[in-house]
């Protein structure tokens, strides 16, 4: 289970601590918080229990979140630099070090230190969209999430480019584990949902940071520029997800967004829906999530891919999903 992060009700603590009391053998990942929104001896605490209160099923993410909401947040918009700094603070303190007379990209501090006697094996994932991203990934990160609506060839462009980057910095690319984000909205889901959750996701995406999904993608810039002018976007009040009406998801996806663009998920029978999880194994994944419906709606597809899921293929796979081997 991958828990991800918003600023109303869904705080990844309390929703890490939630699935944790809930289960007892599901891994769970944040995927994602941020690294800027929280003193990072309060981060390290909130994994470390996680990672305790599991008994190592927990994985920590970390990803880039909006530039503009952080603008207006009044915290300081997110860096490569940043991240691999902080990601070193974290790592440090899980094994029991003190950080002394820090200053660096992440922030300043004096003094941080949690246990002395801590060395803890928590997994480090990281969101990523773009190449620099998707490179400082393969350079000090245990496993990748890459993002909802990658189109097939971007899929094995992104785990070639990070499996590269861990061998050029010295690291087994094997090691890493690359997770597909497979938007999955199967028949069964009523058609207003199965808008909102397809259509209104991705119009969503394009709202916050287009530019960089359609970089990755290779997609047309114009097509972007079209969806932006439309007299429906601008100035539109919130996030089509999550207000849209029919109409105007309707509207989006006939009239704005190219067809080829929401094709970059699982739609149809849960049959077809299953067949696409093997293709992103099939462009280099090591594993998929199934995005953007509940449990209770994927259960047709989970059904389905059960028929055709290759076992071996899997065979030894940790549960943490932050982990390659165990």
């Amino acid at each position: 289970m991958f828990l991800s992060e918003r600023f109303a009700t869904k705080d990844a603590g309390v929703l890490a601590g939630a699935a944790i009391a809930a289960t007892t053998t599901l891994g769970i990942g944040t995927a994602a918080t941020n690294h800027n929104t929280r003193h990072p001896l309060i981060t390290a605490t909130m994994a470390a229990t996680a990672h305790r209160m599991s008994g190592g099923r927990y994985a920590f993410g970390l990803g880039r979140g909006f530039g503009m909401l952080f603008d207006l947040m009044g915290v300081p918009q997110v860096t490569s630099a940043q991240l691999e700094d902080a990601i070193g603070i974290y790592r440090s303190l899980w094994h029991g070090e003190a950080v002394v007379g820090h200053d660096g990209p992440a922030g300043t501090y004096p003094y941080l230190s949690q246990d002395s006697s801590f060395d803890e094996d928590i997994p480090v994932m990281m969101m990523a969209i773009g190449d620099k991203t998707l490179q400082l990934a393969g350079r000090i990160a245990d496993a990748v999430v890459l993002h909802t609506f990658f189109a097939d060839e971007t899929l094995a462009r992104a785990v070639a480019t990070i499996r590269d980057s861990a061998e050029r910095a010295g690291r087994d690319p094997a090691s890493i584990r690359v997770w597909s984000v497979l938007a999955t909205v199967e028949d069964s889901i009523p058609e207003e949902a199965r808008l909102r959750k397809l259509v209104g996701r991705l119009a969503t995406y394009m709202q916050g940071y287009g530019a960089v999904l359609v970089e990755a993608n290779g997609w047309d810039p114009a097509d972007l520029e079209r969806f932006r002018s439309d007299s429906l976007v601008q100035g539109y009040p919130g996030a089509f997800d999550a207000i849209g009406t029919v109409e105007e998801l309707t509207h989006l996806r006939d009239e704005v967004l190219p067809a080829h663009w929401l094709k970059a998920s699982a739609t149809g029978s849960a049959e077809a829906c299953a067949r696409r999880v093997l293709d992103q194994f099939d462009n280099g994944a090591d594993s998929v999530i199934l995005h953007g419906a509940t449990p209770a709606e994927l259960a047709p597809v989970v059904e389905a891919w059960s028929a055709i899921r290759p076992t071996e293929r899997f065979a030894g796979l940790p549960t943490n999903p932050g982990h390659m081997a165990p």
